[in-house]
């Protein structure tokens, strides 16, 4: 069972596709985003969600105080369950997009994205994730925050010029790796690595974290 973790619409179920999609688990994506909240990226922000699947990430973080959510799903059957999900939970400020990752990545929004989950299927080359980062690159805020979800057997995504990584964290057979801007002062910024503290404290990087 798949369901909110906390916020407005905490212990929510969520219908979750038959086939096709692999949910992130409940213990995994509460450690997503209370990382995310100790980085202040949520609240007030506007999210991507790519390869939604259920739209679990994005209707979290709507759940927690983000003001607009854009769920993007190619499967049109997965597409319906984020939007019944979404219709289901109440949540204002939530739309869903059926279409490519890659198209959406790469279409300027109205305001730049302060935060970006991308859980493709493992199956998603590590160079078509690098497609759909550079796409984004020219799309998000200053204040962004990238969220990508891997098979641990995958190598760290390539991250375009603008970008820096600052950790990263293992759950079994996935990694979820965190990226922000980096600042215009930077010329360069060393990785986060990876990282496997749970408390999202320990983690260094430019968010001001000890």
């Amino acid at each position: 069972m798949t369901r909110i973790v906390a916020g407005r619409a905490g212990g929510r179920t969520l219908a979750v596709p038959p086939k096709g999609t692999r949910p992130t688990s409940d213990r995994v994506r509460e450690a997503v985003f209370s990382r995310l909240e100790h980085y202040d990226a949520i609240d007030g922000a506007r999210v991507l969600d790519l390869y939604a699947g259920s739209g679990a990430l994005g209707l979290e973080a709507a759940s927690r105080g983000a003001t607009e959510v854009v769920l993007v799903e190619m499967s049109k059957q997965a597409a319906q369950v984020c939007a019944a999900n979404v219709a289901s939970l109440g949540l204002d400020g939530v739309r869903v997009v059926t279409d490519k990752a890659l198209k959406v990545a790469a279409a300027p929004p109205a305001a730049g994205w302060d935060l970006v989950f991308l859980d493709p299927p493992y199956e998603v080359s590590d160079a078509d994730v690098a497609e759909v980062l550079a796409a984004l690159e020219p799309h998000v805020s200053a204040r962004c925050v990238i969220v990508v979800e891997r098979s641990s057997r995958s190598a760290e995504p390539q991250w375009p010029a603008s970008w820096n990584l600052i950790a990263a964290k293992t759950y079994g057979d996935t990694v979820v790796h965190y990226a922000e801007v980096t600042p215009l002062e930077e010329t360069s910024a060393p990785a986060g690595g990876d990282d496997n503290d749970a408390d999202p404290a320990c983690s260094g990087g430019e968010r001001g974290l000890p």
